[in-house]
């Protein structure tokens, strides 16, 4: 089989590549003619999929980027990011500096046109932040803090914001990312020391915060957290952390009877409401990106991904 086949029955040229089933296909636009193709099953499904996500071309879009089997457990459970047969696209298999790639119609998401392309990237960063925080209950007028206050703590300020969280809280060993937090609907921010629990407690009237969401994946981090939350609180750990070892209080995890909550990865469900709330301008990511760059620079980005900038939040490749 050729790895590209032209078909005749959509109104533009596609091509396609397979990449695991035959029944997903990933296209590109490429023309105003062409030729018939070899399989006229494919050709249907190319209509399918035009009809199934409504894209046309020309039309911007945003990828899910994970891959699930669709027949597993966790999959027929709904809990399709947790797939232990699943991929990532750019880790996996090819993703973003591919020519060309393939994914499932389930999988792709049109833009609205209030959406712009320098921010929609952070689109799929902020629906890991509204998954974690679906996986936890939040009543209006609760109080939150976020820990850490880079590009996902500042998603979850917002979004914490619009569930009707308050006062929400944010912590940050910077003073400007703080600054950030308050333009963006924190109610206090506060660079994190020794009177963070103080200050906690004073604007809690003395509890402790209902929800204190973990984003730095500093074990340092959930042990200061465990502190800031109140007696029969809950704590979302959203920071990723590899060490293997921490000194926690664990007595006061007990003593305390905080129920604890991790997010993994988001679904498709997250894509939707994401979108829906940036096209109702309710969360704003353009403050988040600190950086455009030319794909040319692309090493000179990977050097600043690295801790200790204060100045950097999102950096975007620009590879138009």
């Amino acid at each position: 089989m050729k790895p590209y086949t032209s078909f005749t029955s959509v109104p533009e040229l596609f091509r396609y590549r397979s990449v695991q089933h035959p029944d997903r296909v990933a296209v590109r636009f490429e023309g105003e003619a062409c030729t018939y193709g070899a399989l006229d099953r494919r050709a249907a499904a190319v209509q399918a999929w035009l009809v199934a996500t409504g894209v046309r071309p020309g039309d911007r879009v945003v990828i899910d980027p994970i891959l699930y089997c669709g027949v597993c457990f966790q999959c027929r459970a709904g809990q399709t990011n947790l797939c232990p047969n699943g991929m990532l696209l750019g880790r996996d298999v090819n993703g973003g500096f591919a020519e060309y790639i393939s994914v499932p119609a389930s999988h792709v998401f049109r833009l609205p046109d209030t959406v712009d392309s320098r921010t929609a990237p952070l689109i799929q960063v902020m629906t890991t932040c509204l998954h974690a925080q679906r996986l936890t209950k939040l009543f209006a007028g609760e109080s939150v803090v976020v820990m850490g206050l880079g590009v996902s703590g500042q998603l979850m300020v917002q979004l914490a914001k619009v569930r009707g969280a308050s006062p929400v809280i944010g912590v940050s060993r910077s003073a400007s990312k703080g600054d950030l937090a308050r333009k963006l609907g924190a109610d206090l921010t506060l660079v994190s020391g020794e009177r963070t629990a103080e200050a906690v407690l004073e604007a809690t009237d003395g509890r402790g915060a209902d929800l204190v969401i973990e984003s730095t994946g500093v074990p340092a981090s959930v042990a200061d957290a465990i502190t800031l939350a109140r007696t029969g609180g809950r704590l979302l750990l959203f920071g990723i952390i590899t060490a293997t070892e921490a000194a926690l209080p664990f007595y006061q995890l007990y003593f305390k009877e905080l129920a604890v909550i991790n997010g993994r990865a988001a679904k498709g469900e997250d894509f939707l409401g994401c979108i829906n709330l940036l096209e109702r301008g309710i969360v704003r990511l353009e403050p988040l990106v600190s950086h455009v760059m030319p794909l040319e620079k692309l090493k000179t980005v990977i050097g600043m991904l690295g801790p200790g900038s204060d100045q950097r939040l999102k950096v975007i490749l620009d590879h138009s």
